[in-house]
């Protein structure tokens, strides 16, 4: 499983690429603020302090590329607003326009590929077993009716 950033999405979604792309950075430069999808409650990774503070890996890398789009849009200020996402909903959000720009750890795969662009990925993650060599376990079907930790 691949898991990339999915971040500027909704600068180059779908086919229209170069449309969406001058239709969010034309908003944001008209309006001076961008909305970022934020996610509440994933690890270190993104998360909410309450009062609307939101931070984590995430949060820091979309701000950091919030202020490369800032300084190429020769904007003084950028005002960030911060949307909750959800895995359900995140992808509708960006495509629908409701999130400028969305920094979470979501799957990039040939599906989502059509909905929306992803940056390069930055973040990788697997799912691997561990056991005593004289178990007999040598993958997860093995697991079937056992008591297992993680």
């Amino acid at each position: 499983m691949k898991t990339s950033l999915l971040v500027l999405a909704s600068f180059a979604a779908l086919g229209a690429a170069q449309a969406q792309t001058t239709d969010t950075l034309k908003k944001i430069k008209d309006t001076g603020a961008v909305t970022m999808g934020v996610r509440e409650s994933s690890g270190a990774l993104s998360y909410t302090l309450g009062d609307g503070k939101y931070v984590g890996f995430h949060i820091e890398l979309c701000t950091r590329v919030l202020a490369d789009v800032q300084k190429s849009l020769g904007l003084a200020k950028l005002d960030i607003k911060y949307q909750p996402v959800t895995s359900q909903n995140r992808i509708p959000l960006v495509q629908n326009g409701t999130v400028d720009i969305e920094c979470g750890s979501t799957t990039n795969n040939a599906e989502r590929g059509r909905q929306v662009a992803f940056s390069n990925t930055i973040f990788i993650i697997g799912t691997r077993l561990m056991t005593k060599k004289e178990s007999g376990i040598k993958d997860f079907p093995d697991l079937a009716g056992k008591n297992v930790v993680t």
